[in-house]
């Protein structure tokens, strides 16, 4: 089924979960359902609300969608502090690779993880994909200065990776999810993308934990996020936290 045409239709489906919950008094208190109208896109499965304080005011399935960080914050994402506060060394080691898959860094930013990820899959590659082409533009230096083969930039829209159908064995967001625009678009899309049996790792700031100093909209609970992959149709397989601020949850396309 053309991949439009797929996002099309369950997105209309979900509206109409959506809308049942609704009226069961299952979503949350702040968002606003909106009036009925025409389902022809995925749109309608969005509320709008007064934004609050570095949100967009843009609701899905209860949460508000953040603001974007960014190229001109390129810096944080390099900041050295990450290496300790963080611990990208865990969350790279902990991703459930093969030598020859085929990995796809949703969000990449400015490669931070990219670069470390792409040693771990010599005979695969790594998709570096990023909206902003400031940011693929820092990937591609970064390619050029380090003769490194196995790395791709590939540039996205808000909702759609734009890879080829069935063609990624693992796809991660760190960080990076939240602020996705049209975050139902875009996983739906990457649903397609992803081999049977293809996983997501979604790395999160732990909203559960106020002494995590990072803004409140910039961080997922682990439930939200289970909600959020489950509309689309993937499994939660296990969380793990082993890092000292995020989630690292691991969920996994059903094999047909």
């Amino acid at each position: 089924m053309p991949k439009r045409l797929f996002i099309g239709i369950a997105a209309l489906l979900l509206a109409g979960l959506l809308v049942a919950g609704a009226l069961l008094g299952g979503t949350d208190s702040t968002a606003t359902v909106q009036s009925a109208a025409p389902a022809d896109t995925a749109d309608t499965l969005y509320t709008q609300r007064t934004p609050s304080r570095n949100g967009t005011g843009k609701v899905y399935m209860g949460r508000e969608i953040s603001n974007v960080m960014g190229h001109r914050g390129a810096d944080w994402l390099e900041r050295p502090a990450r290496e300790t506060k963080e611990r990208p060394d865990l969350l790279v080691d902990s991703l459930p690779l093969d030598p020859s898959d085929t990995v796809a860094d949703i969000g990449a930013g400015t490669g931070y993880l990219t670069f470390r990820v792409a040693p771990r899959v010599p005979q695969g590659n790594v998709l570096a994909v990023d909206i902003q082409p400031e940011m693929l533009s820092m990937i591609r230096e970064r390619i050029a200065d380090r003769d490194i083969n196995n790395v791709t930039p590939v540039r996205g829209t808000v909702t759609d990776p734009q890879l080829p159908a069935d063609s990624v064995d693992l796809a991660y967001m760190v960080d990076a999810y939240h602020e996705f625009s049209h975050p139902y678009e875009m996983m739906t899309a990457l649903y397609e993308d992803l081999t049977p049996g293809g996983r997501v790792v979604l790395v999160e700031y732990r909203r559960e934990d106020p002494s995590i100093p990072i803004k409140t909209l910039h961080k997922m609970t682990e439930a939200q996020a289970k909600k959020e992959m489950r509309a689309v149709g993937l499994e939660w397989v296990e969380t793990k936290e082993m890092l000292p601020r995020q989630h690292f949850m691991i969920f996994r396309k059903p094999v047909e």
